[in-house]
């Protein structure tokens, strides 16, 4: 059996149902998975006192979120799990790439999900509520248009790599709209448009973000900006239900469960039996 252990370092999109993706009926036999999180918090401190719990689960492999990798705290986390001799893969988001160079010289692996965006964190808007709903909308979206479907292909792949003592090799993805374009989770174009439209928005909702939370001073001005950044996360997920809906009318809707081996089963009619991949 392969143990997973996964490291939450403060929060993006992916990170609340990362290793729920993988064992999505928990019946998997061939996995087991442990978690450690640092909360919201993403100091260095905090980082250095949680981040050795993983490594007592004794993992085969381990998975690392948070956003921007290349701040102190999740700079740490790789720095930490980059010498302890186990592969590893960084999730994380657009800021990412900033440090895809050091992270490759780490050893590590890596999944930027550049339309996981950051969240309008200033006081005078952002409640828990708010939080709350920012989250499942981006979820929702990196769930519909097949964000998240690669995101446990790879993880499946070096799972299976484990499991037959093959050499692994670790991901090394930025996960932009092409990869949306090129999937094939829609047979119909004009909900692939819509999918691909509805991450466009997520990540043009980062962009406002890092303006409206590092940049500007005024709260004149980041009050309205947070606001609209939100707005566009859920025009965003308004646009990847609608997609996924043009699916389920035309009975094509890709489903892609687990097996209790682990293998991938597929289907994409709704009254057919999945089938082995």
């Amino acid at each position: 059996m392969i143990k997973i252990g996964v490291f939450k370092c403060g929060n993006i999109g992916t990170a609340p149902i990362l290793e729920l993706l993988l064992d999505e009926l928990a019946d998997r036999k061939d996995i087991t998975v442990r978690t450690v999180t640092t909360g919201s918090k993403m100091g260095t401190e905090v980082v250095e006192e949680s981040i050795e719990k993983i490594f007592q689960f004794s993992p085969n492999l381990l998975l690392l979120a948070s956003p921007n990798t290349a701040a102190p705290g999740p700079a740490r986390a790789r720095d930490i799990l980059s010498k302890g001799g186990i592969p590893t893969i960084v999730f994380t988001d657009g800021p990412g790439k900033r440090v895809r160079k050091e992270i490759e010289a780490q050893g590590l692996g890596y999944m930027i999900i550049e339309g996981d965006p950051l969240i309008g964190a200033r006081k005078e808007f952002l409640d828990p509520i708010e939080m709350a709903i920012f989250n499942g909308q981006v979820i929702a979206v990196l769930a519909t248009t097949g964000i998240f479907r690669i995101v446990i292909q790879q993880i499946d792949k070096l799972i299976f790599g484990l499991a037959n003592n093959e050499e692994l090799e670790l991901p090394r993805l930025v996960l932009d709209t092409e990869h949306i374009r090129d999937g094939a989770d829609f047979a119909n174009p004009y909900a692939k448009a819509k999918a691909m439209a509805a991450y466009e928005l997520l990540k043009k909702a980062a962009e406002i973000n890092v303006r409206a939370c590092f940049i500007e001073k005024d709260k004149e001005k980041y009050i309205p900006l947070v606001a609209c950044s939100h707005e566009i996360v859920q025009a965003s997920a308004e646009l990847a239900s609608t997609a996924r809906e043009i699916e389920k009318y035309g009975d094509t809707l890709l489903r892609t469960p687990h097996g209790k081996s682990g293998k991938t089963k597929k289907k994409n009619q709704l009254m057919a039996q999945p089938q082995t991949d």
